[in-house]
């Protein structure tokens, strides 16, 4: 399976097209439920975690024509793709999540998750450490 593949069925959104398939549809605008499957991976227990990649009252919004906006479809994407390889890193969801949710001395001591939710730049210095533990360079 693709990394596209991956992230798109973490979001739930169908597979068809690889990576531009993957493209269109967040353009388009991944349904309000690619959100809830996401957070609901990220943060079982954390019924507002979601909050924290769309405000509440957008949420409430994009509820009503379940469709989320090219912005937080990619906001989506990005935590996505960081997870599946955080998966594949840790080889579970519990231990992914302990990762992603633990402050990290080479992120300034910033939890992984916040670094990738505030930026693309913070995905990839994300990436890196878990490219780095996955391919055994120093992380």
């Amino acid at each position: 399976m693709t990394a596209f593949a991956n992230v798109a069925g973490v979001l739930g959104v169908p597979t068809s097209g690889g990576a531009f398939g993957l493209i269109v549809r967040i353009e388009d605008g991944l349904p309000v439920k690619a959100l809830d499957r996401l957070a609901g991976k990220l943060a079982p227990g954390d019924t507002q975690f979601k909050y924290r990649l769309i405000p509440k009252a957008t949420y409430e919004r994009r509820k009503a024509s379940n469709r989320l906006s090219s912005d937080e479809g990619e906001r989506l994407a990005r935590l996505a793709r960081v997870w599946t390889l955080a998966v594949d890193v840790w080889g579970s969801d519990a231990d992914a999540r302990d990762f992603l949710f633990r402050p990290h001395a080479m992120l300034e001591d910033r939890r992984p998750v916040d670094v990738v939710i505030q930026s693309e730049i913070g995905a990839g210095l994300v990436l890196d450490v878990l490219g780095g533990l996955k391919y055994g360079t120093a992380a």
